[in-house]
């Protein structure tokens, strides 16, 4: 997958299948970034009655993934070696919209590093994330 074909995707609906399970599509994307919104809810909580960690890690994989697709070559693809969150604020129905965007710390021919972070509308800081990510060569 290249730039053009995740335009193509953001052209189309935005929404990759995980999307459609958890509520949230890609909405933008350039040279080495991308993001994604999502407005989450009580679907989504966890036993304790606010938006489960997973919802947020989710959005910042998709993120820091797909800002790594954005710089890749035809052919190529990619995977999540590691993923590292840090939670600052709790997430509930209430919360609104929020934005997941990633960007490309760094990209060599077998690993990509990458960085995303998460915000409500206001810009009020929810959560980060650092990513390792393997580049798959045809």
């Amino acid at each position: 997958m290249t730039l053009a074909k995740v335009k193509s995707m953001i052209a189309s609906g935005g929404r990759p299948p995980i999307g459609d399970t958890l509520g949230f599509q890609l909405v933008d994307a350039g040279d080495g970034w991308a993001a994604f919104e999502g407005v989450p809810g009580p679907e989504h909580y966890n036993p304790m009655g606010i938006v489960h960690g997973g919802y947020a890690a989710t959005l910042l994989d998709s993120a820091c993934g797909i800002a790594v697709v954005t710089k890749l070559s035809d052919g190529q693809a990619m995977t999540t070696l590691e993923l590292k969150t840090s939670y600052l604020k709790a997430m509930t129905g209430a919360t609104g919209k929020v934005r997941a965007e990633g960007r490309v710390i760094s990209i060599g021919r077998r690993v990509a590093y990458s960085e995303a972070k998460l915000t409500d509308e206001t810009g009020r800081l929810l959560a980060t994330a650092t990513s390792t990510l393997l580049v798959i060569n045809p």
